[in-house]
């Protein structure tokens, strides 16, 4: 049975989230503000969080942040704000996924699923990720083709990895860039739209249709190992 902490000041919201959970085989905890979220999420040790922003004590940015100083849990944003600077804000302090209220529940129920299955990244030692016709082997930082090497320049290999060690996981445009690129370029998405477009000519079969790595318009990319 996987647990889910469900983090909103609404009752009404975390009564029907409670009721749907558990009639699908969930175990549910639940914390009406930022605080007693991070106390249960560290006594319960949940599987997934669901976690609103607007909470009454804390932005919940600042919960995500709070979250991820002390676990990889995955975090799905369950929000009333549409603006997309939140949902990035949100992704850069670690979320894993966004839904915007209203929402449907089989489409919540899905996301869970997907992000349950998709938590673990990538291990060290697990070196070798496949999907579609390409073989990528990160410890030897070569990459096949049908078989046939592909060459990928440094930072080509840089920002594979992370995608690879993230399967389904959104991953801002600002993370990415700080991630491969370093502080200072958090603005500089160029830089990216260009290495993903090479990422893509060369390991994508259709480049001007990508199947593995995704984007999301004003949010960032995601890795599909399935497609």
């Amino acid at each position: 049975m996987s647990k889910v902490l469900v983090v909103d000041d609404e009752p009404q919201i975390v009564r029907a989230l409670g009721i749907h959970l558990r009639a699908r085989g969930w175990e549910v905890v639940t914390a009406g503000d930022g605080a007693e979220a991070l106390a249960v999420a560290d006594a319960a040790q949940p599987d997934v969080v669901v976690l609103d922003l607007g909470l009454p004590d804390l932005d919940g940015v600042d919960v995500i942040t709070r979250l991820r100083e002390r676990s990889a849990v995955p975090i799905l944003v369950l929000s009333g704000r549409s603006d997309s600077a939140d949902k990035v804000d949100a992704l850069d302090a670690g979320a894993d996924d966004y839904v915007t209220k209203p929402f449907g529940m089989d489409e919540l129920l899905a996301r869970l699923r997907v992000m349950l299955r998709r938590s673990a990244p990538v291990e060290a030692g697990d070196d070798v990720v496949e999907f579609g016709a390409v073989r990528v082997d990160l410890g030897a930082t070569r990459a096949t083709v049908d078989g046939e090497e592909v060459r990928l320049t440094p930072t080509e290999w840089h920002l594979l990895t992370v995608l690879v060690r993230n399967p389904g996981r959104l991953m801002s445009q600002g993370r990415l860039l700080t991630e491969v690129w370093g502080p200072g370029y958090e603005t500089a998405h160029g830089n990216l739209r260009l290495y993903m477009a090479q990422l893509r000519r060369k390991l994508e079969a259709d480049p001007a249709r990508p199947v593995h790595f995704r984007n999301e318009p004003g949010m960032g990319y995601r890795f599909e190992p399935g497609g």
